[in-house]
């Protein structure tokens, strides 16, 4: 009997969780309900929430709206877009996380207390067109830095001083391997501050997947195309089991990678959810 286990610890951060709920709230009231860009990088989960009556727009749909109510996801979103919800007399309903919420307040503060004529780096350890590095970058009205890789740190100007942030679902290894490398090129007239501002929740998953794709013959990581902390925790699996396979649903399951395997575990991103996962054990059960 083949022993199928899917990781407690994967599904939701509590971000995305709160955003779903306050969404499925107001539709439950059967009011129109605009999400500006996808709720969570997960296309199943966006489906379901579609055929409850959220509708999903981008920036230009959003700045042509008028007097319509607007949920803004748990990734946050740069100041324009708030201008832009005054003017057009648009409610929002604000579902962004409070761990990026702080984060975008720090780089603003950075921002505004930089003195006159005063060259400071903010840089963002992020993906470049991420929503929530784009959030972020716009507290800086587009002036902050962002660099993708540790390898990309070489790019900045040592002679100056840098202030060096991170998304928050960023590697936590590789961070400090960021760090390291501007503690050692940095120019001694110039200051180097940095603010580890990665999401625990998120960076303990990392150690907590490992153990967990180590425990079993066969790993399904289940996550959406568009997921970068999915494609980050999926790596994780890879590194500890090469047996793991990623899959966006249950209907891409490979029956043949079940032969001969007694223990097989089901786990995902933080924009996971978790209903998605039990479907995949249905699914490998043939109980669908």
């Amino acid at each position: 009997m083949v022993n199928i286990e899917i990781d407690e610890g994967s599904g939701f951060c509590f971000g995305v969780t709160t955003a779903i709920r306050k969404a499925e709230e107001e539709l439950a009231k059967g009011n129109v309900l605009y999400c500006l860009g996808d709720i969570v990088h997960n296309g199943q989960e966006c489906e379901r929430l579609k055929k409850l009556g959220l509708v999903t727009i981008n920036h230009d749909e959003f700045a042509r709206l008028h007097r319509a109510k607007v949920l803004l996801r748990a990734h946050g979103e740069p100041p324009e877009t708030y201008a832009t919800a005054r003017a057009n007399d648009i409610e929002i309903i604000d579902a962004t996380c409070p761990v990026v919420l702080r984060l975008q307040k720090r780089i603003k503060q950075e921002y505004d207390n930089t003195p006159e004529g005063k060259e400071v780096q903010i840089v963002i350890y992020g993906k470049n067109g991420h929503a929530e590095v784009l959030g972020l970058v716009g507290q800086t009205h587009g002036k902050a830095i962002v660099i993708e890789t540790p390898a990309q740190a070489a790019t900045l100007d040592f002679s100056k001083d840098i202030r060096l942030y991170s998304q928050t679902t960023k590697s936590l290894e590789e961070f400090w391997q960021i760090v390291e490398y501007i503690k050692e090129h940095i120019s001694p007239d110039a200051t180097f501050k940095y603010y580890d501002t990665i999401c625990r929740q998120v960076a303990n998953r990392m150690p907590n997947i490992r153990k967990f794709a180590a425990a079993h013959d066969l790993i399904f990581f289940v996550c959406g195309l568009k997921s970068s902390n999915g494609k980050i925790l999926y790596q994780e699996c890879r590194k500890v089991n090469p047996n793991s396979y990623l899959i966006d649903q249950p209907e891409e399951i490979d029956r043949s990678l079940l032969q001969g395997v007694h223990s097989i575990g089901i786990c995902g991103a933080t924009s996971t959810p978790k209903w998605l996962m039990e479907e995949c054990k249905k699914v490998i059960l043939n109980e669908k």
